[in-house]
């Protein structure tokens, strides 16, 4: 497995439970309780699992028998970079490419390449389990179901991701996250939501892989650029994941993931407790960008407290005083209501 700085190695594991996905209450009291954990073992009995631990190619060929045959994204890098899919020096593009293959010739490329040190830097990320490889989950996968009625009333989505020694920069996701650690060995280096500004996220646009990343090279972090990483550290929690392990942690969490091995397949299901109707907080985000940021420091603060009483408080305290019939947007927001809400927001938009 790949070596990291003493530094990062130094940083407390997560909570770790052994044995399968707790259900029911159990399952609840991990989501209140906003952290990550490992369950170890909690997939040690997917046939992909056990292909996986027997060779590369036993799971590599499973994984040609269950694709649909559909092309996939593939990213691709030089062996300089590392395994780190990252922009070039002077942020003006990328330090790799990224086409759609063919899915054969690609997983073919990967075990060709497996004893390789200097190997090119190749993965398969975040693919559609359904429609990619539709059969695959028959005999892998969680009964999402079975562990919460949340997960079967708020479905996530099912991802597959496929590749060497790579990483993923550190970033967040704006849902909650069921990570399976299928093949190979990964590291997860964690970090709560309040350290953003210590991990000096990066542009906004464009980014790497569809979500902001930090600029911090973690495996030669730079102080004298980067001072508040140090702070960032102090903050973090790792979860060194063998096959058959599995990670949960919340959603808007900041993870850097590390694939260590030749060959590494992660599965991995996001998911909201949220209706389908309520839009992404990241659209809010960009148009409190444009609308807000911008604005004398004064009407900021007014602007802050008029946020905090309509929608980060008390859901309740708005319309307490209000009969049903007034409420508007201000009672529980369901289907109807989220459509008026967004018909006038694009009407506001196109002024």
């Amino acid at each position: 497995m790949a070596s990291v700085p003493a530094r990062q190695h130094a940083l407390p594991a997560v909570e770790t439970r052994a044995g399968a996905l707790p259900r029911g209450a159990g399952w609840e009291a991990v989501v209140a309780g906003e952290r990550p954990v490992l369950f170890k073992g909690a997939a040690a009995d997917w046939p992909l699992v056990r292909a996986g631990q027997r060779s590369p190619r036993e799971a590599a060929d499973m994984l040609l028998a269950t694709q649909s045959g559909a092309p996939v994204v593939v990213f691709r890098g030089a062996p300089e970079i590392q395994g780190r899919f990252f922009y070039t020096e002077a942020l003006d593009g990328f330090n790799f490419v990224a086409a759609r293959e063919p899915f054969a010739p690609v997983i073919e490329d990967l075990v060709a390449h497996l004893d390789e040190p200097a190997a090119p830097s190749l993965y398969i990320g975040s693919t559609d389990l359904q429609q990619f490889f539709p059969r695959l989950m028959e005999t892998n996968g969680l009964d999402l179901a079975a562990i919460h009625p949340m997960l079967a009333e708020h479905p996530g989505l099912g991802s597959i991701w496929i590749g060497n020694r790579t990483i993923a920069t550190c970033h967040y996701d704006a849902a909650h996250n069921i990570a399976v650690c299928a093949a190979g060995h990964r590291r997860f280096t964690l970090f709560p939501p309040e350290q953003a500004a210590n991990l000096y996220p990066g542009p906004l646009e464009p980014t790497p892989g569809g979500q902001v990343v930090s600029m911090v090279d973690f495996a030669a972090p730079d102080f004298a650029r980067f001072p508040r990483f140090a702070q960032a550290l102090e903050a973090g929690q790792v979860a060194d994941m063998a096959p058959g392990d599995v990670l949960v942690y919340p959603a808007l969490w900041w993870h850097h993931v590390e694939a260590l091995d030749g060959f590494n397949i992660l599965v991995n299901y996001w998911w909201n407790a949220v209706p389908a109707h309520i839009d992404s907080p990241q659209g809010a985000l960009l148009h409190a960008l444009m609308s807000l940021r911008d604005r004398p420091a004064s009407e900021k603060r007014a602007w802050a407290a008029l946020f905090d009483y309509y929608v980060f408080g008390d859901a309740e305290r708005p319309r307490a005083h209000l009969p049903a019939h007034a409420q508007g947007p201000l009672g529980p927001m369901d289907e109807p209501t989220a459509r008026r809400l967004r018909a006038l927001v694009q009407r506001k938009l196109q002024r």
